[in-house]
C-alpha cells in the first residue's frame, strides 16, 4: 500500500489476520534497542540437504514451461489483449514483420481455427534449410544478434519461436528456399519429426503452425477483435505490407494516420498532423475530450506501457508548441485533448521485458557516438512540428485556441479544484465509502515479493449499503477493494470537471481511483461496476459510465472499466439441494454436471437446461438485487471465475453522439426510441 493511502483499509477484524512484513520486524527490532545484527532474531534455519544433488539443468522447453513468465508474460486465456496466447502469435509475426522490413515478401497470411490452432505463413527469404531445426528449438539461436542480416528488427534474443514451440501441443515449422524445403515437427518442444531436403514447389518463405497447449492455458479461446487490432497495427506500421487474417485482407496506405482516424472516438478540432522522417514518423490532433491519448511503437512493436521514445515526444510536443505560441501555457493545457501516435526504429532495441511493451534504450543504436533517443525524437518534433504549424496558419490557430479554453478552464476551477482536495483529504481518513486492498496497480514491487499481484487489483463500485455490505464481506482483502455510491449519481454529461470537485461522490471515487491527473497512477487495474440488473441499476450503470466518457474516456479505451455480470436466476433440486452433507460427501466444484443439486444462471438459456435437468423438482429463483444473494453464494460470483464484460469504444462510437442521445435533454427522442425498441418478456416460466 502506498504511503500515501488515505483511505480506510479493512475492518479490524481483516487487519488482524495480516501479518508483520520483514520490514516491519525490523524496525521494531531496531526501536527494541538493537545496535547491531546480533541483537536481531531470526527465523530458525530450515534443515535440509542442500548438496550437488539439489542443483538442477533443465531442458530448454522445460525450463520455459514451468517458467512462462519469463518469456511471454502471464498466461491468461484470452480475455485479455496481453495474454500469452496472442504474444505467442506476436513472436511468430513479429519474425515475418522483420522480413519485410527487409525488403523480402510484402504478405503475411494468419489463420485461427475454431480449434485454437494457428497457422503464420510469410513470403520472405525463409530460414536456411540447415537451420530450421536449431532455430525453432535451440535457445538463444537466431540470425538477428548482430544487426546485419536484420536491421532495426523486433527479435533480438533468439527467444520467441523457441517459446511458441515449448508452449504448443503440437508446432511445426516449414522453410521454402529456392525449389527446396524443410519442415520440423515438435510436441511440447520435443523433436518428432525432421525432414531431408525435400522439392518444393512453394514460393519462398516461411510457414509456422501451432496449438497453444491448454494445460498450460486453460479454458483459453481466441478474442477475434483482439487479433484484427494486432492486425492492423502492423499494417499502419508498415505501409506496403498486406495481411490475410482469416482470409480477410488488410492493408493501410497512410500509415499511423489511417490509426488515429480508426481509434478516434470524437471529432478531431483541426485535419490530422502527419510527420514523416528517417526512422521515425508521428501524428497529432486535439480533441473536446478531457485527458491526453497516446499510442507508442518501436520497429512495429505496439509499446503498450511506452517508455523513452514516448516520453520524449510527449516533452517535446508540448516544449515545441509552447514556443511557437510565444506564451507561458502549461504542459498540461498543452495536452489537455491530445491524441497522438509516434513510431521509431531503431538498431538493437532494448525493451523492459520479453514481451516488449515498454522500450527502455537510451540510445538508437548500440554505438558509443549514437544519438540518445530523447534528442532524436526532439530535433525531428522541433523541426518538423514548428515548420508544419508556421506553413498551416488555419490549423495552428485551432489548436491555440483549444489551449487556451483549456487554461480558461483549469483557472476557473483552480479554487474549486484546491478546496474540493482538501476536503477529500479530510473526509477520506473515515471515508466508509471506500474500503481499500492491500495490492494497488500502481505500487513499486517490493524487493522481497515473491508474487506480483499488481494487474490483479480491482475496485468494485456498487450501489447501496446492501451490495456493498455483501461484496464487502466476501471479496478479497488482498486485492479487491469496494467502493459504495449513495444512490443514482448525477448525469454529468454536458458539464465541465469542475463537477467532479464540486460533487462530492465524484470527487472521492476520483480520489480513490487517483486519476485526477491521468490514469498514470490508476490504483487498480479493473474497475467494475457492481448493480442490480433490474432498470435502475441498468441507470447507474449508464451515468457512471458517462462520468468515466466525459471526463476519463482513456479508462475505458485502455480496457480497465467492466460490468459484473451477477446470476439473474438459481435453479435447484428442491428435493437434494437442501439435505445436510452426508460424511465424506464430495464438494461441489468436484461434481460432474449431472451431480450437481444447483445451478446458478445467467441468460434464459441456462435457465431453461436447468429446469429441464430437475423437470418437476426444479425450483426457480429470480435475483433482482445484489442484496438479494447471500454471502456463501455471491463469493463465487466475484472470485476467481467471475464474469465481465469489459467496456469497450469502438471505432464507429462517436462518444459525443452516444451520450447526446441517451443522456442528453431530447427526452421525447428517447422515449420513441424505447416504444419503438421493448421488448417485452415472458416470466411464465419462472
Amino acid at each position: 500500500m502506498n504511503s500515501d493511502n488515505i483511505f480506510n483499509f479493512s475492518t479490524p477484524d481483516e487487519e488482524a489476520k495480516g501479518a508483520a512484513s520483514i520490514e516491519e520486524v525490523y524496525t521494531q527490532n531496531n526501536s527494541a534497542g538493537a545496535t547491531d545484527d546480533s541483537d536481531i532474531e531470526t527465523p530458525a534455519l530450515i534443515q535440509t540437504d542442500y548438496n550437488e544433488d539439489a542443483i538442477q539443468t533443465l531442458e530448454w522447453n522445460i525450463h520455459i514451461r514451468r517458467r512462462p513468465g519469463m518469456y511471454i508474460g502471464k498466461l491468461g486465456d484470452g480475455t485479455h489483449p496481453e495474454d500469452g496466447i496472442y504474444v505467442l502469435i506476436k513472436e511468430v509475426v513479429d519474425n515475418s514483420i522483420d522480413e519485410f522490413n527487409m525488403g523480402a515478401g510484402k504478405r503475411i497470411d494468419i489463420s485461427v481455427d475454431d480449434n485454437g490452432s494457428v497457422t503464420i505463413r510469410d513470403y520472405g527469404r525463409g530460414i536456411p534449410l540447415g537451420k530450421v531445426r536449431e532455430v525453432a528449438s535451440e535457445i538463444n539461436t537466431g540470425g538477428k544478434f548482430d544487426s546485419k542480416n536484420f536491421q532495426k528488427s523486433v527479435g533480438l534474443n533468439g527467444v520467441g519461436l523457441k517459446a511458441v514451440n515449448a508452449l504448443s501441443t503440437e508446432c511445426t515449422v516449414c522453410s521454402f528456399r529456392d525449389g527446396k524445403m524443410v519442415r520440423v515437427a515438435f510436441e511440447q518442444g520435443y523433436l518428432k519429426e525432421h525432414t531431408d531436403l525435400l522439392p518444393s514447389t512453394e514460393p519462398n518463405g516461411t510457414m509456422v503452425s501451432f496449438h497453444p497447449d491448454p494445460e498450460l492455458f486453460r479454458n483459453y479461446h481466441f478474442n477475434l477483435d483482439f487479433l484484427e487490432t494486432m492486425v492492423n497495427n502492423y499494417t499502419y506500421l508498415n505501409t506496403g505490407l498486406t495481411i490475410y487474417f482469416n482470409g480477410r485482407r488488410y492493408i493501410s496506405r497512410h500509415g499511423l494516420e489511417d490509426l488515429l482516424k480508426d481509434r478516434l472516438t470524437a471529432e478531431p478540432l483541426y485535419p490530422i498532423i502527419h510527420l514523416k522522417g528517417d526512422d521515425i514518423e508521428v501524428v497529432l490532433t486535439h480533441t473536446d475530450q478531457y485527458g491526453e491519448e497516446y499510442y507508442s511503437f518501436v520497429n512495429g512493436q505496439n509499446t503498450t506501457q511506452g517508455g523513452t521514445h514516448l516520453s520524449a515526444f510527449r516533452e517535446h510536443v508540448t516544449r515545441t508548441i509552447k514556443e511557437f505560441s510565444g506564451k507561458g501555457y502549461e504542459f498540461s493545457d498543452i495536452r489537455n485533448g491530445l491524441v497522438a501516435a509516434v513510431a521509431v526504429r531503431i538498431q538493437e532495441p532494448v525493451f523492459e521485458s520479453q514481451t516488449k511493451t515498454k522500450l527502455g534504450s537510451s540510445k538508437i543504436s548500440p554505438d558509443e557516438d549514437a544519438l540518445t533517443v530523447n534528442k532524436f525524437v526532439g530535433d525531428f518534433i522541433k523541426k518538423a512540428l514548428d515548420d508544419y504549424l508556421h506553413k498551416h496558419t488555419d490549423v495552428a490557430d485551432v489548436m491555440l485556441r483549444k489551449i487556451a479554453a483549456s487554461e480558461k478552464e483549469r483557472k476557473a476551477m483552480s479554487g474549486v479544484a484546491k478546496l474540493a482536495r482538501e476536503k477529500a483529504k479530510k473526509v477520506s481518513l473515515h471515508n466508509k465509502k471506500l474500503r481499500d486492498c492491500r495490492w494497488h496497480y500502481n505500487d513499486s514491487l517490493p524487493q522481497n515479493a515473491k508474487v506480483d499481484r499488481r494487474d490483479e487489483s480491482s475496485i468494485f463500485i456498487t450501489e447501496g449499503l446492501s451490495a456493498t455490505g455483501t461484496i464487502t464481506k466476501v471479496r478479497n482483502a488482498e486485492t479487491q477493494a469496494v467502493f459504495s455510491l449513495r444512490g443514482k449519481p448525477l448525469n454529468s454529461y454536458g458539464m465541465t470537471k469542475e463537477v467532479v470537485y464540486k460533487n462530492d461522490e465524484f470527487n472521492l471515487l476520483q480520489a480513490a481511483l487517483n486519476i485526477e491527473d491521468g490514469i498514470e497512477g490508476l490504483r487498480y487495474n479493473k474497475v467494475i461496476i457492481a448493480t442490480d440488473a433490474d432498470v435502475d441499476g441498468m441507470h447507474i450503470r449508464l451515468l457512471v459510465i458517462t462520468f468515466f466518457l466525459m471526463f476519463f474516456p482513456d479508462l475505458i479505451k485502455k480496457g480497465h472499466v467492466h460490468i459484473l455480470q451477477t446470476p439473474l436466476f438459481r435453479v435447484r433440486n428442491k428435493k437434494t439441494s437442501r439435505r445436510p452433507a452426508a460424511k465424506g460427501r464430495r464438494k461441489k466444484e468436484n461434481m460432474s454436471e449431472g451431480e450437481k443439486d444447483t445451478y446458478y444462471c445467467y441468460t434464459d438459456e441456462e435457465r431453461i437446461a436447468a429446469i429441464n435437468l430437475f423437470g418437476k423438482d426444479a425450483e426457480i429463483t429470480r435475483f433482482k438485487g445484489l442484496g438479494e444473494i447471500n454471502d456463501v453464494e455471491f463469493a463465487e460470483f466475484i472470485g476467481p471465475d467471475m464474469r465481465l464484460d469489459p467496456v469497450k469504444l469502438n471505432r464507429d462510437d462517436m462518444v459525443e453522439k452516444l451520450l447526446e442521445f441517451y443522456m442528453g435533454k431530447n427526452t421525447m427522442d428517447r422515449q420513441n426510441f424505447i416504444i419503438d425498441n421493448l421488448v417485452v418478456e415472458d416470466d411464465s416460466e419462472i
